[in-house]
């Protein structure tokens, strides 16, 4: 046929996921399609009164092995991966009388949510598909004449191509197939991760990750780059499953900021207090617990309003209207809460340039999974950091202990410097955040930087002096030198959460004891780059 237009004379169906199938094989049949199917879709397409074939008129044998053997047939495969005009592949054809295949139509089986629902070993091995792959590839391959569809959201543009050209465009084919190809990847991805966690092996010889595209976004970090957004891997409540109420399209930043607010968040327990985390470029500059979201919004925001202004709130509780009140009177870029009354949507709701996200839940803290970045030539992965401050056993390493009141604040501290980028220092006092320091190449510029800050937060409340004052702070790591221990003592700090380990713990804690602070070893390390 002129310009490579392939028309569907005969189409094979066999999907898992039936949304839109019926009517979607119904236009096919109107077109004077054959209609081949398996199985349950069979069934489907069969109870709706359509003509459908069973693929074992094509086989010559029935489906068997609980399913497992039903479209692995030369007859199958050979209708889908003949090519047209070589004339072996049509002498072939004609000597085994094998009947073309023009469309696949396949979606795979739920591998991915039977592993999310917490299925058994043995439930999600028999969810592995193998014939569905093997045709999709073989489609894809032969996409010279054949078409693969592998996503419901592709049957309006294959109808449309139908009834424009009368078949479909090989540009057309290219583009399903470069889809089914790449479905097919990210689904052998999370079989071998899922594998790979079964079987404890923390480093397959292989490791590969996939994800389905969720949204091309404007650009990336900076205009001048490309990006898009991708839902995949286990599943986890976030930005990614959030339901957005208004405003226009996140950016690739407002994606990487918010994520760093809500898992930050997330470690707040909202059955103990309501917790607010302020983000900006991917740091916390307030964290605050309060008893309600409101007094724990204004405690957060008074850590650093400078840098608020901009950024992106994150609460443990669904967001109430006298939050919303406060949170909408400076520029925000987006909120995110595990829900919301109706009266703080409509409050939200007259910021029209403020996205507000809602969630069904918060990301667990304490869950296992795998985090991953590219390099030069490849990828670094590693288990995702799920220590959690509230159950680590913490070693009292001074003459003084901690009192009640310092010990609640440096688990405290300790939760937020998890989310900060290192070098790590945090002032708190009174379950808040009254300084920051993030990301310095020196501990002590970080302490020192973020007494720094806590001066200027100070003047702008009009207090004459910084609430680092009485505070205790947290390290994301060890102290090397004494100096960034005397660098927070200086600032006013009354006791001191680390993870210990250096060579040089016993002059840090010989220090600490001369300025009569107390200190505790977590163990337990939280660098973040």
């Amino acid at each position: 046929m002129p310009d490579q237009i392939r028309a569907i004379r005969r189409a094979i169906l066999s999907v898992s996921d039936k949304s839109g199938l019926v009517d979607f094989a119904k236009a096919l049949a109107k077109h004077g399609t054959e209609l081949v199917s398996t199985g349950g879709t069979k069934r489907t397409l069969a109870d709706a009164g359509l003509k459908v074939s069973d693929v074992s008129d094509l086989t010559g044998f029935p489906e068997m092995m609980d399913g497992r053997v039903k479209t692995l047939h030369p007859n199958v495969h050979g209708g889908i991966l003949a090519i047209r005009d070589n004339k072996d592949h049509a002498t072939s054809m004609k000597a085994h009388a094998i009947q073309p295949i023009d469309l696949v139509v396949v979606n795979l089986y739920p591998f991915e949510e039977t592993v999310a629902k917490g299925a058994s070993y043995d439930d999600c091995i028999e969810n592995i598909d193998i014939g569905g792959p093997a045709m999709v590839r073989g489609a894809a391959k032969n996409h010279g004449d054949v078409a693969i569809v592998v996503d419901t959201a592709d049957y309006e543009e294959l109808l449309r191509e139908i009834a424009e050209h009368g078949g479909t465009t090989l540009a057309f084919r290219k583009r399903l197939a470069a889809k089914a190809y790449a479905r097919t990847a990210a689904y052998d991805a999370a079989i071998s991760n899922w594998f790979a966690n079964e079987l404890k092996n923390d480093a397959p010889a292989w490791r590969s990750f996939g994800g389905k595209l969720v949204e091309k976004l404007r650009y990336g970090e900076n205009p001048h780059q490309i990006a898009a957004s991708y839902k995949g891997g286990e599943p986890r409540a976030g930005v990614l499953s959030a339901r957005q109420l208004q405003g226009k399209e996140l950016s690739y930043n407002n994606l990487n900021d918010t994520d760093a607010a809500y898992e930050c968040v997330a470690e707040f327990d909202a059955k103990r207090s309501a917790a607010v985390v302020i983000v900006k470029h991917a740091n916390p500059c307030g964290v605050a617990e309060g008893e309600t979201l409101l007094g724990a919004y204004q405690k957060a925001l008074a850590c650093d309003p400078v840098s608020a202004f901009g950024g992106i709130i994150a609460t443990n509780r669904p967001l109430d209207a006298d939050a919303a009140n406060a949170m909408v009177e400076i520029f925000t870029e987006v909120i995110i809460a595990p829900g919301a009354s109706d009266e703080a949507i409509k409050i939200v709701g007259a910021k029209k340039n403020l996205r507000l996200l809602l969630t069904d839940a918060l990301p667990d803290p304490r869950a296992k999974g795998l985090t991953f970045k590219s390099i030069a030539g490849g990828l670094l992965v590693q288990s995702r950091d799920n220590a959690v401050a509230d159950d680590l056993e913490l070693k009292v390493v001074t003459k003084r202990a901690p009192t009640k009141a310092e010990l609640e604040d440096l688990r405290f501290a300790f939760r937020v410097a998890k989310h900060v980028k290192s070098n790590t220092i945090i002032y708190a006092k009174n379950r808040t955040t009254v300084g920051i320091g993030a990301g310095q190449m020196s501990r002590v510029d970080s302490a020192r930087i973020a007494a720094r800050k806590a001066e200027d937060a100070a003047k702008t409340a009009g207090l004459d002096t910084p609430l680092t004052k009485g505070s205790v702070v947290a390290s994301d790591a060890f102290f090397p030198f004494a100096d960034g221990l005397l660098s927070a003592i200086e600032a006013g700090a009354t006791a001191v959460i680390q993870p210990g380990g250096s060579i040089r713990d016993d002059e840090v804690i010989e220090a600490a004891d001369k300025a009569g602070i107390a200190m505790v070893f977590t163990g337990v390390r939280h660098f973040r780059h």
